[in-house]
């Protein structure tokens, strides 16, 4: 990354943190609404790459990729905010979802499938499926679910990344064991899908490539296991302030 004057070399490492950028993208790109194209995404994070190389020397002591990361992450947000969005009917439809999993789960006392869902609530299973696809960007967890409603940033809460990936951002130990739990009981694609994306960090189009489903459905499929989770963990939170 260094020329022979001992000065970072811009344009090689430009090159060689390309791919950095379009990881970035392409992870936060399933955590947004669809109207959100990664490729503009890539776009301003090549900004904030650009960025960070001509601040780098300002900064010796940091390792550059990590650095990097925080600055494409950085610009990334800062355009997202400028768009000015709040996807309320993504998270309307969610809680549409998790109450019928959660008033299936409690009759039939397991977790119910694709088919018994959308009849809970009462549509054709392609408007179910259409219903998870709408509501990409939805997390495991999001601190409203045990305050009222607020105006704390949603992008901070869905999109920015403080070197932790979203399974160990918990309120405590035992809110991670109780998450664990409920995954090791999630029906077995999903619980393989849940792993490859926050486990090992593929994209969607990756996962859809190992399961061998589209990318569509990896969406809709992963959808549903926050659904499940999210029933699980508000089910405990409320059991431990009851």
């Amino acid at each position: 990354m260094y020329n022979a004057a001992g000065v970072i070399d811009k344009r090689r490492s430009l090159t060689e943190f390309v791919p950095l950028v379009k990881r970035i993208a392409t992870h936060m790109i399933a955590k947004l609404p669809a109207s959100v194209e990664v490729d503009d995404l890539i776009q301003v994070g090549m900004i904030g790459l650009m960025d960070a190389l001509s601040r780098y020397e300002e900064a010796p002591g940091a390792q550059f990729e990590t650095y990097a990361a925080q600055r494409i992450r950085g610009a990334m947000l800062d355009e997202l905010r400028q768009l000015d969005w709040l996807p309320r009917g993504a998270r309307k439809n969610m809680r549409h979802i998790e109450n019928a999993v959660h008033a299936l789960q409690q009759r039939l006392g397991r977790s119910p499938n694709e088919g018994e869902i959308a009849r809970e609530l009462k549509m054709p299973i392609a408007d179910y499926q259409q219903m998870l696809m709408d509501a990409r960007g939805t997390q495991i967890m999001h601190y409203e679910d045990f305050v009222e409603e607020g105006d704390d940033d949603f992008l901070e809460r869905n999109c920015a990344d403080n070197g932790a990936d979203p399974l160990t951002n918990l309120l405590d130990d035992n809110l991670r064991h109780v998450l664990i739990d409920a995954i090791a009981h999630l029906p077995e694609r999903e619980k393989i899908l849940m792993g490859l994306y926050y486990e090992q960090e593929l994209n969607f189009k990756e996962i859809g490539a190992t399961l061998g489903v589209s990318e569509s459905r990896v969406c809709q499929l992963h959808n549903q296991a926050v659904a499940r989770l999210r029933v699980k963990l508000k089910e405990h939170a409320w059991t431990s302030i009851a």
